[in-house]
């Protein structure tokens, strides 16, 4: 989606190359399950503004995050690296390490807004960011500068957009803005006119406010848009929608923990690893579903495509551009991921901290777990979408084959 609001908005006009670079956003959902929008077909939950996205844009239903736990998932949005190549690993470093031990990993890493810098772009950080003052992933402004993840960043969405709007104000080059809400995110505290909207007799309290806080997310994106819409930016924007990664909302009463009890956050099913992805540029991506499977190690690659600038070799994802405007499918067959261990055994070794690996293949998937003694599962996700039947037994081929390439891949 391309947003061009330079000539109309600036007070010295921008040099013609300039102008004709797009302005991105970077639109983050967070602990949000794949199938709880609107337009992947939820029967309940409302999202009509994604769901105009996705109807308008190119929608990729079969996105993955390599790795279902917050900090590893939004390093690999920002550098399109797997986890074990930006070796942030975890969402904690080992008790007794300081966190500070962590950040230079992002700064050593192929970090988009760093790219987008080089590129002549300035770029804006909001809600989520795990790695430190916003600078250190190369963001030239932002909201946050400390904190476990994200400090005053957070306050975006829940609180307040204007920060947004006042960066797009005194904006003087194309702009990135990270739009990284922790929404749906816990905690679960609705406008009270949608947790009344969403709670039912007979469904459970969380649940409800769950669903109540997916629509509120996506009024907040709507807000964001109409935004830009009436700065007159959304002739030459790209926009790019992720989550982090899934969330299945636990029921009855609250315990500590108990989303990881699920087959959901920091799991390798497709209830914590698969996310929708929208991209929309007018009068560049073309309209439709693209079944192709997509990871989110394609977003930096994607936007690195976009304004025509070089993408690192270290980079591990693929451009989705050219597919999302209908010009052939993605020179892939298969997506892999890695599961780590929410806080760390070893900072400097990935394999320490590894639980298991996942490939998807077509229809099938492998899970293959590395720690604990666990079995291998193999789905069919066609006939079994919830990952409910395991296979592996009697399908033996398809395992050697596989984790085969799992194990190809890993090398």
């Amino acid at each position: 989606m391309r947003l061009c609001f330079f000539a109309v908005f600036l007070l010295s006009p921008l040099s013609a190359s300039a102008a004709d670079k797009p302005n991105v956003l970077m639109i983050v959902g967070d602990d949000w399950g794949w199938t709880d929008f609107g337009f992947m077909g939820h029967r309940d939950i409302q999202t009509p503004h994604l769901d105009r996205l996705a109807k308008e844009g190119a929608l990729f239903p079969n996105g993955y995050t390599p790795t279902s736990l917050c900090r590893a998932s939004l390093a690999s949005i920002l550098t399109g690296q797997f986890a074990h190549q930006h070796r942030i690993c975890c969402n904690d470093p080992p008790e007794g390490v300081a966190r500070d031990a962590m950040l230079p990993f992002l700064k050593e890493s192929p970090a988009l807004p760093r790219l987008l810098q080089a590129a002549g772009y300035e770029s804006f950080q909001t809600g989520k960011f795990w790695e430190g003052h916003h600078t250190n992933g190369g963001f030239t402004s932002g909201m946050t500068t400390k904190g476990r993840h994200g400090e005053e960043g957070l306050v975006i969405g829940r609180k307040t957009l204007e920060p947004i709007f006042e960066f797009v104000d005194k904006a003087r080059k194309p702009w990135f803005i990270w739009y990284a809400p922790m929404m749906p995110h816990l905690p679960h505290d609705p406008p009270e006119r949608l947790a009344k909207k969403y709670a039912k007799e007979g469904r459970d309290p969380r649940l409800a406010k769950y669903m109540a806080m997916c629509e509120w997310t996506d009024e907040t994106i709507g807000e964001v848009l109409a935004g830009l819409d009436k700065r007159g930016l959304r002739k030459n924007l790209l926009i790019l929608f992720v989550v982090d990664n899934g969330w299945v909302q636990s029921v009855g009463p609250p315990a500590k923990g108990d989303q990881f009890a699920t087959r959901s956050k920091n799991t390798p099913y497709d209830a914590g690893v698969r996310t929708p992805m929208i991209l929309h540029w007018p009068e560049t991506t073309k309209a439709g579903k693209y079944l192709d499977l997509a990871s989110t190690v394609d977003l930096a690659p994607t936007v690195l495509s976009a304004i025509d600038a070089k993408v690192p070799e270290t980079m591990s994802g693929l451009s989705l551009l050219d597919v999302a405007s209908g010009k052939g499918p993605i020179k892939r067959d298969a997506v892999f991921g890695e599961i780590y261990v929410h806080t760390a055994v070893k900072l400097e070794d990935p394999r320490a901290n590894l639980t298991h690996r996942w490939v998807r293949e077509a229809d099938w998937k492998l899970i293959v777990p590395v720690k604990g003694g666990g079995k291998l599962e193999l789905f069919n996700l066609k006939d079994d979408p919830h990952e409910k039947k395991n296979l592996a037994e009697v399908k033996p081929e398809d395992v050697k084959r596989l984790a085969k390439r799992i194990e190809d891949d890993w090398k």
